[in-house]
């Protein structure tokens, strides 16, 4: 039977509030809340404001990480949330993250990352 060693969902997030989306500080404190509501437990974080719009940043945490780019003017977020481990629902995220953007809708995969027959004999491989 195998395992994974993580779960890395891919969220496509639509009809998204302009400003919000537009606003360095609110993205940081939205995703780092978000990684928060998931049960992660937040290291780093590190976002950037270009111009004329958009933010891109990452919280790190200690389950693996959380990451977007945004595209204010198309009302659009793409996220990345990836978790290790049982501890932490990457879902959470994306739904926490969805609400407080006031988006549209949201569509999202997910993938099983580190598909191993036994986690014990990954560090051999």
């Amino acid at each position: 039977m195998s395992n994974s060693l993580g779960r890395h969902v891919l969220a496509e997030i639509y009809g998204c509030s302009f400003d919000i989306l537009n606003d360095r500080q609110r993205v940081e404190e939205i995703m780092v809340n978000a990684a928060l509501e998931s049960g992660a437990e937040v290291r780093e974080v590190v976002f950037h404001k270009f111009s004329p719009q958009g933010v891109s940043g990452v919280v790190v945490i200690s389950e693996s990480h959380l990451a977007i780019h945004t595209w204010p003017e198309l009302g659009y977020a793409a996220v990345d949330v990836f978790t290790c481990g049982d501890r932490v629902n990457p879902w959470d995220a994306c739904n926490y993250l969805t609400e407080q953007f006031k988006a549209g809708h949201m569509t999202a995969t997910e993938m099983k990352r580190g598909i191993v027959e036994n986690p014990k004999e990954a560090v051999n491989l």
